[in-house]
């Protein structure tokens, strides 16, 4: 099985499962190590935990246990199968009785509300949307909660002390957008959980906290681009994106046109705005 670290994070991991094994491959034992959320993306497999048996299709969700042994088969499909798989640290895995149900469910079949869900983390995962994949990761676990135990989430209380604890964060966010933040220091920064701080963010200030910080630097890599002469390579990594190809993508998602473009725009280059001030041409 070829395996891809999309993301490694204190407390989230995501990988990019790949097999290409087949009906005439001889299956094996294998141990969870974390507990894991794995959306079948593509293909099938068998999946064999604590002597039950599941045939996972595309959207269905496989659930791993710490400790649990498990069989994947694949005596139904040649053409292989692909998983993204949500790995998390034991405090992220909260135990209330609801939650320890869910984790002992094995798998669940393909799911609307999870389904979304996953295709939303691999839309994340090609770097198609700006929502964190850690974020995805706990709101995946959510939802698994409530459709596996049929447990409702409580509403987050928006106290004024709650929501002075999200503005907070978010000039925090803002101060510090160069640098690498991760979901977990956020929630360190404001004092709650992960999954209860990613809730009140985003009730209270409309985006999740990897929204925020993604458009944050865009903010500053938008008056980069027309106050600056630097290179825009400079000005992706002085803003905090990792890597130019991730910033010019997703700076043309946000503007309509590459990081270039918008230079030679606020260099007085009419044409550019003209082109997207235009309304579309009438059927």
């Amino acid at each position: 099985m070829a395996s891809k670290t999309i993301v490694q994070r204190d407390g989230v991991s995501v990988y990019d499962y790949r097999c290409e094994a087949g009906p005439g491959d001889r299956p094996y034992m294998e141990l969870h190590q974390r507990f894991s959320v794995s959306y079948v993306h593509r293909g099938t497999f068998g999946y064999r935990v604590r002597g039950r048996a599941y045939e996972l299709v595309a959207g269905a969700v496989l659930i791993g246990r710490p400790g649990d042994e498990y069989m994947c088969t694949h005596d139904h499909n040649a053409g292989g199968d692909e998983c993204l798989s949500f790995q998390f640290a034991p405090d992220l895995a909260e135990t209330t009785e609801a939650q320890t149900k869910s984790w002992q469910s094995g798998a669940l079949p393909p799911i609307p509300e999870l389904m979304v869900m996953g295709e939303l983390a691999q839309a994340a995962a090609e770097g198609s949307c700006d929502v964190g994949l850690d974020e995805i990761g706990l709101l995946l676990v959510g939802r698994l909660i409530e459709v596996s135990s049929g447990a409702k989430s409580r509403p987050v209380k928006t106290t004024a002390l709650a929501r002075r604890k999200a503005v907070q964060t978010a000039l925090w966010i803002d101060a510090n957008a160069h640098e690498p933040i991760e979901l977990a220091s956020c929630a360190r920064e404001a004092g709650l959980s992960p999954f209860h701080f990613l809730r009140l963010f985003a009730n209270v200030l409309g985006v999740t906290p990897h929204q925020y910080l993604v458009r944050a630097r865009l903010r500053r890599a938008a008056r980069l681009l027309a106050d600056d002469q630097r290179s825009i390579t400079d000005v992706a990594l002085d803003v905090g994106f990792a890597d130019l190809s991730n910033f010019v993508r997703t700076f043309r998602r946000a503007a309509g046109v590459s990081p270039r473009r918008f230079r030679q725009a606020a260099g007085g280059d009419r044409k550019i705005l003209q082109e997207r001030l235009r309304p579309a041409a009438l059927g």
